[in-house]
């Protein structure tokens, strides 16, 4: 505080200084001219301080740090200096005393505003390149020591040297590289310290921006960078495709440089800010993610009550950052485990405050009267059921609890909107309830008609949205597969020809909210996912990118319940799609609410024993396309899927 009311009076001294050069020059140019008095010219000066101090201690303008000066500091300065013009002139008018022209007024006010600003850049530039090494670096402290009384930190200079700062070549010299470059060098904390720019225009090689250079693709060789001081690599275009991204990735790989990004964690939802922060594997692995988020999607969400079941889960709590966006009037988080609603829910309140209305429950989707006392006391107007158990291993030794759960669970959370009268439920559904070969993909599906009859009888507005596995999920392979290459191996996989459909959380999210908010009634949407991953080709890439050297995959064989290939359609023909291009809208017809109260039965009974094996057979029933992982699996060949598959596959994406 003290250095700033040093520096602050400094440059008031300074600008007196600068305004006494300039009247006294203008009245050496002008007196004959204008026949101006001693006592004349005294009240002309001092009639100038008063107006230009006036205006600049009332525009704020000595309150602002110069070192970090940007344009909003110097147009400040600039309209102050403008006001103190006009306000002369009217006392000029005004007052009885020794008239100037308004030339001399004008030459007087622009002379001064000039030497105010020059002295300020040259303030800037001394503490910017006060670091400098030679003659140049010499000077420049002189001239900070003159306008700062002291010897200050410099933000720049050899980062080898005492600062001990990084140095860093930025990837991309638009406007986030620009960006980051300036953030870094006008934080005298900052570890890092930009070197050069590294960008393809061949407009901007060998351009100068904020000091630092600006080389093309074909100068950044290794040498060169190391000529620069370069250190580590910085990412900073967002708009760079994922196969672009990779290219460049595995090039300054090669240089030994670790390699960062300035931009959104892939694992963040939109909105959020940039950040420099360590690559991520997934972002070199899978196609760039698709933004599906509209206006008219949030419009639908803007002022509704919104219950979120399972809300403290990957999907569920990012549901919960997408919708408090969308300025909703409540948000109700409803989950069995308190510690991820707690999380979600601190997180929010840190971001939003009061201005979000967050509520959370703890009980679970299979405790109805629980449920019950959540919808009677906060009638939620939509609600989104992304509350399951969804780990197959697991829910292949507990089936009698993956049915509760996820079977009659969801047939509580329908009763409870029917009862309540909410506006409409969006189920979370997965790939695996497709041609299901494990306990949890057949609940799932029997979820699925849960909800497509539902609409068929119901008041509620229904529907579904189907997607395949999640990067960054509880459970998915990619944390697995980081995990055993930081621990050295081996990598673990079931078998070399599965394939997966893979999606980033905040698209996962985006997408139930946007196909829940464009369901007429009883839909089940699915995303159009691209290609699938072979997970062989996963590993290999992740260890490969990694850097590490001599990690063995290892194949484990396929787990209780697992299938080769996952598929997204129940049926390829008469495919309906969205007009965006996103969605296919899966043609399945509903089964009466008979039916549906019948299977329920069945499974009710077989679960009433507590018999995993009963009631894995009360779902084989229940759920035709329920087969084993032997019938599935025998379709695909040695070498990857057979040409029926691969069909399918294909299809899923058409």
């Amino acid at each position: 505080m003290n250095e700033r009311i040093n520096i602050r009076w400094r440059l008031v001294v300074y600008d007196i200084l600068i305004l006494f050069a300039v009247e006294l020059l203008l009245l050496a140019v002008y007196r004959s001219n204008e026949a101006l008095t001693v006592a004349g010219g005294i009240s002309q000066t001092a009639l100038s301080f008063f107006c230009v101090f006036a205006c600049r201690f009332f525009g704020g303008v000595y309150s602002q740090i110069w070192r970090y000066g940007g344009i909003q500091c110097y147009i400040r300065l600039l309209m102050s200096d403008s006001i103190a013009c006009v306000v002369n002139l009217c006392f000029q008018l005004l007052l009885p005393m020794q008239k100037i022209t308004p030339v001399r007024l004008l030459a007087i006010c622009s002379m001064n505003l000039l030497g105010a600003l020059a002295m300020r850049m040259m303030y800037r530039y001394a503490y910017k390149c006060g670091g400098c090494d030679g003659i140049k670096g010499k000077v420049l402290r002189l001239l900070l020591l003159v306008f700062a009384g002291n010897k200050m930190q410099f933000e720049s200079g050899d980062a080898k040297g005492s600062m001990g700062k990084i140095g860093i070549a930025i990837i991309g010299a638009g406007r986030v590289g620009v960006s980051l470059a300036e953030e870094l060098r006008s934080n005298p904390t900052a570890a890092y310290l930009p070197k050069c720019f590294v960008d393809i225009s061949r407009e901007k090689a060998g351009k100068i921006i904020h000091g630092i250079i600006v080389i093309s693709e074909s100068e950044a060789t290794f040498g060169r960078l190391d000529e620069l001081g370069v250190q580590e690599i910085v990412f900073a275009v967002p708009s760079l495709d994922s196969e672009r991204k990779k290219e460049l990735y595995d090039y300054y790989r090669q240089s030994g440089r670790k390699i960062k990004v300035y931009d959104y964690p892939i694992m963040q939802s939109a909105g959020g800010k940039r950040r420099l922060r360590e690559f991520d594997i997934e972002e070199l692995l899978f196609r760039k993610p698709l933004v599906v988020m509209d206006k008219a999607t949030k419009e639908y969400y803007s002022g509704k009550v919104i219950l979120v079941t399972g809300g403290g889960g990957s999907i569920g709590s990012e549901l919960t950052r997408q919708l408090a966006k969308m300025n909703p009037r409540q948000i109700i988080i409803l989950d069995i485990y308190e510690n991820g609603a707690y999380s979600v829910q601190q997180e929010l309140k840190i971001a939003y405050g009061d201005r979000l209305d967050l509520r959370v429950e703890i009980t679970s989707i299979t405790n109805k009267a629980g449920l019950e006392r959540v919808f009677s006391t906060y009638r939620p107007q939509i609600v989104i059921n992304a509350a399951a158990h969804k780990h197959v291993p697991l829910m292949e030794h507990n089936c009698v609890e993956a049915v509760y759960n996820n079977v009659f669970g969801t047939q509580n959370v329908i009763e409870m909107c029917e009862k309540y009268q909410a506006e409409c439920l969006m189920m979370v559904s997965t790939d695996k309830a497709v041609n299901p070969t494990n306990v949890m993909g057949a609940t799932k599906r029997m979820c699925e008609m849960l909800v497509g009859s539902a609409a068929t009888y119901g008041k509620v507005k229904y529907s579904a949205t189907r997607f395949g596995n999640v990067l960054g999920s509880a459970g998915s392979v990619i944390p697995l597969f980081k995990k055993q290459i930081e621990n050295g191996g081996p990598v673990t996989i079931t078998d070399k020809r599965i394939i997966r459909y893979f999606m980033t959380i905040p698209e996962a999210s985006q997408l139930v909210l946007k196909s829940g908010a464009m369901a007429k009634n009883g839909e089940l949407f699915v995303l159009d996912m691209g290609k699938p991953v072979k997970i062989l080709d996963l590993a290999e890439n992740m260890i490969r990118l990694s850097g590490v050297q001599g990690i063995e995959i290892v194949e484990t064989g396929l787990r209780p319940g697992e299938k080769l290939y996952e598929e997204l359609l129940v049926k390829t023909e008469e495919l309906d799609k969205t007009d965006d291009n996103l969605f296919f809208i899966e043609k399945d017809a509903p089964l009466s609410r008979e039916e549906i109260e019948r299977k329920m039965e069945i499974l009710i009974d077989a679960c009433a024993t507590g018999d995993d094996e009963k009631a894995r057979q009360a779902l084989k029933d229940v759920v035709p396309t329920f087969k084993t992982p032997e019938e599935v699996n025998s379709e695909v060949g040695d070498e990857g899927l057979s040409s029926e598959s691969s069909d399918s596959a294909a299809l899923a994406t058409v």
